[in-house]
């Protein structure tokens, strides 16, 4: 470990005109803020920001998410991306909006849905800002093209590792950034860079005392608080910091392609896709105040849809409601398999005709979840025909386990 860190240290800095270097940070800062970035922070690319990923890779926490293994040297060795690389930029778009976004004439067991959800892709939207920041970049420090590279979580880069280390926010107990200003509710974009900058303070507890690690500490400004590892309701957490993915409804509803274990549905609840629980319980985010959202498109009529509006769409339906939205990526059987463990879990037996005719949906997903989901709302009569010309070994193992 310590061979790949010294290897990968930034370069010594120049002091020499350390104003004038300042001074055109600023100027930097100024300008990728008028681009709709809400937070626009600087970090060396020295010493990786966390070390714990291995750790993490290596008990199997990722789930199905290969690309994290794959990707693992590229994440802690920045220069593995790009080749003699300096700085780090890192950029928050703020989402929190104080109003509730839904259906006034929604009933319990309605969809629930991860907030960021609730807009055109992020990852389409941030793009073109990140597109005019390196052309910033080019005008200010005489940049080429090649001495950048953007990612808009998307790419090997431990957002929220540097994100701490430039002082955007602190790691928190549910492994998220906590923001002062802007609580849990931040998109974080990164700009990898040759350019040299100064090096922004990381949060820390007092303003006078170093601690080595600081920048990355679980929990710093936590305190006693575990509101957000006591909320999970799937026991995702296995220590402070530490998200097990295998157990977290966002990866389990995302994700995780295949059948959600049965273990895990009931914790679900109403949420269809995603989930906010560990971030909404957070007490920092009484600090949070609305974003300016000029590089977000609301999509606030998909919070209305009902839960039965959604366990009879059609895929011409499904492309027409969510083009352009993040929720396009688990496709019709992704959000149809959700929506029917959220059935489930309603209580609302007036959901079994449409659950019924998903139990003969084309899909073995979709029919396992159905099955399961009309079982828990004592319809399981309902199903006879049905169960007696099934031949998927998945979808069979539902109605012998319901």
């Amino acid at each position: 470990m310590s061979g790949f860190i010294a290897a990968n240290r930034a370069p010594a800095r120049d002091t020499r005109g350390f104003s004038g270097m300042t001074s055109l940070q600023e100027e930097l800062r100024r300008r990728l803020a008028g681009l709709g970035f809400d937070d626009v922070r600087f970090a060396a690319a020295g010493d990786p920001p966390a070390n714990d990923l291995r750790n993490w890779l290596n008990q199997g926490m990722q789930g199905d998410m290969a690309w994290m293994a794959r990707t693992a040297e590229k994440r802690l060795q920045p220069g593995l991306v790009l080749p003699g690389v300096r700085s780090v930029v890192m950029l928050g778009v703020n989402y929190w909006r104080k109003s509730k976004i839904g259906n006034p004439k929604s009933k319990m067991g309605d969809p629930t849905w991860a907030r960021y959800a609730l807009h055109e892709d992020y990852h389409d939207t941030i793009k073109p800002a990140l597109v005019a920041a390196g052309r910033v970049l080019e005008e200010l420090y005489g940049a080429a093209a090649g001495d950048y590279r953007y990612y808009v979580d998307t790419g090997p880069v431990l957002e929220r590792g540097w994100a701490a280390r430039a002082g955007i926010g602190f790691i928190g107990k549910n492994a998220m950034l906590i923001s002062r200003r802007h609580g849990n509710w931040l998109l974080l974009a990164a700009i990898l860079t040759r350019v040299e900058l100064v090096p922004d303070e990381p949060v820390r507890r007092t303003i006078r005392r170093r601690e080595p690690g600081s920048d990355t500490e679980v929990g710093l400004l936590c305190g006693k608080c575990t509101r957000c590892l006591d909320a999970c309701p799937t026991q995702a957490f296995p220590a402070p910091g530490v998200v097990d993915a295998r157990r977290c409804i966002s990866y389990q509803t995302i994700e995780n392609k295949g059948i959600i274990p049965r273990e895990f549905r009931p914790g679900i609840g109403s949420r269809i896709y995603g989930c906010d629980i560990c971030l909404e319980v957070c007490p920092w985010n009484r600090f949070a105040r609305e974003g300016r959202r000029m590089l977000l498109a609301a999509r606030d009529e998909i919070a209305g849809l009902t839960l039965r509006e959604i366990l009879e769409l059609t895929p011409a339906r499904f492309t027409e409601v969510f083009r352009r939205t993040a929720i396009k990526r688990i496709k019709l059987t992704g959000l149809l398999r959700n929506a029917c463990v959220v059935a489930g879990n309603s209580g609302e037996p007036d959901l079994l005709e449409p659950l019924v005719r998903l139990a003969a949906h084309d899909s073995p997903l979709v029919r396992a979840h159905a099955v399961w989901a009309v079982h828990q709302l004592g319809g399981a009569a309902r199903l006879a025909t049905l169960r007696a010309r099934e031949t998927d070994g998945a979808v069979l193992a539902e109605y012998v386990t319901a």
